[in-house]
């Protein structure tokens, strides 16, 4: 199955816990962890947007929200499959309507994002009969680069977000010359760049849960409502089913 094990989730080497706030999203909603999806860009054995989104997820975990990450490995291109009749387009659909927030995470190559990256957000229809796997959810993005700062590829990422219909949180992380931010084991070293990172998950946390009671209101459309034939009264309906 297309899911990545994460190594060593409970070690955080780079975190000074003198400073970290494990529940940062105590206060503002309901107890439930935060059910969150985390996509990389770079098949390569040794992939930093791989390595950054490993951090990410254990970092979401002693944040107290439950993580699953995509291995884009033996996804098919668009369209190569009769009907995405694919056991990895099947899992990254059911994971996309599994979960309440998404980590996007991709190297920039030649000032964008990669194919790899692309592919599995192409795979995610807006609408799947009465049920969209994307809308409504919360959406953090990332990029690593191999030389200076740069930040095409969250951008792009951002554009990406808005069409699928997601809530895209106000912070980022963009991390330049990514091979020096790594060690051996691959482990991101303490710096500037990792606790952006941390910025990033906290407030991806504190956004998914804000928004969860209100995801279905949020989303409610006149144009859907009147294509359904769903009267003003009962507005919600079709968009609870939409984001369930």
């Amino acid at each position: 199955m297309p899911l990545r094990e994460l190594p060593d989730p409970d070690h955080l080497p780079a975190l000074d816990p003198r400073f970290v706030l494990s529940r940062p999203a105590e206060g503002l909603g309901d107890a439930p962890p935060p059910r969150i999806l985390l996509l990389y860009g770079s098949l390569r054995e040794r992939s930093f947007s791989r390595l950054a989104v490993e951090e990410a997820a254990r970092l979401l975990r002693h944040f107290g929200a439950e993580t699953r990450i995509f291995d884009p490995s033996t996804l098919p291109l668009p369209d190569q499959i009769r009907g995405d009749d694919h056991p990895a387009v099947r899992e990254l659909r059911e994971l996309s309507l599994w979960s309440e927030g998404q980590v996007w995470c991709s190297p920039e190559r030649h000032g964008a994002i990669t194919a790899v990256m692309k592919n599995q957000i192409d795979h995610l229809p807006l609408s799947m009969g009465a049920v969209r796997p994307t809308q409504g959810r919360t959406l953090a993005v990332m990029q690593v680069s191999g030389g200076s700062q740069s930040f095409n590829a969250v951008n792009t990422l951002r554009l990406l977000g808005r069409w699928m219909r997601m809530f895209t949180i106000p912070n980022q992380s963009s991390v330049a010359k990514a091979w020096q931010e790594f060690d051996e084991q691959g482990r991101m070293k303490p710096s500037a760049y990792y606790e952006r990172i941390v910025d990033v998950m906290e407030e991806l946390v504190r956004f998914t849960v804000l928004l969860r009671p209100h995801a279905a209101q949020l989303v409610d459309r006149y144009s859907e409502r009147r294509e359904a034939g769903l009267k003003a009264g009962a507005p919600a309906e079709l968009a609870r089913a939409a984001v369930a």
